[in-house]
């Protein structure tokens, strides 16, 4: 799902079992990078969803493949709950509704089929958080771009340096790792602490 083979190491003749300690170490290190290097994005971006929440809005979200499930585990946990029973928080992954990306898809290409939807279902003071592990996805992009217009406001969730999608929105939480796997691993546990401020800090 969403993986890059040309960026995951050559295995070789590697026993399965020094494969497995090697993936479970670059899974640590990831990890251990963004608590060394984004706990202010984290924060920062938490304390957004939870203001939007709190304020009547709702959460929006978006990406490719693999992206696209973790939108729609994150907006689950939201609409459904983390760890502790509490309202619903109305949250929607725009990856879900076949005939919406079928008929965008078709009638006005692929790119704009996420930011079709967020000129239909966002506003002013809600948030959309945008995926890709690579930061370049055009219509995670062009979905940005669309909730810029409409005073939505941003969050990037990516890897590497997460340009150009990084730049266009307003927090960027960029997973310091080149490899996909390790990029979509670091992204739902970013999506679950930002269950955890919303489950700490809303009633």
């Amino acid at each position: 799902m969403n993986r890059k083979v040309d960026n995951a190491p050559k295995s070789g003749s590697l026993t399965a079992a020094t494969l497995l300690q090697r993936s479970l170490q670059e899974h640590l290190e990831a990890i251990q990078a963004v608590l060394q290097t984004r706990i202010v994005e984290i924060e920062r971006s938490g304390e957004m969803i939870c203001a939007a929440l709190d304020q009547g809005h709702k959460v929006l979200l978006c990406g490719n493949g693999g992206s696209a499930a973790d939108a729609q585990h994150i907006a689950a946990e939201l609409v459904g709950r983390y760890e502790r029973q509490r309202r619903a928080w109305p949250s929607i992954a725009l990856t879900t509704d076949t005939s919406a990306l079928t008929a965008l898809s078709n009638d006005f290409g692929y790119e704009e089929v996420f930011a079709r939807q967020v000129q239909a279902l966002a506003g002013e003071g809600d948030v959309l958080i945008a995926l890709s592990t690579s930061g370049s996805s055009a219509n995670v992009i062009k979905a940005a771009e669309a909730a810029r217009k409409l005073s939505c406001r941003t969050i990037a969730l990516t890897g590497g340096t997460g340009e150009p999608l990084a730049s266009l929105c307003d927090i960027a939480v960029s997973v310091p790792s080149q490899r996909t796997s390790r990029i979509q691993e670091a992204h739902i546990t970013i999506g679950h602490l930002w269950c955890e401020m919303v489950d700490a800090q809303l009633r």
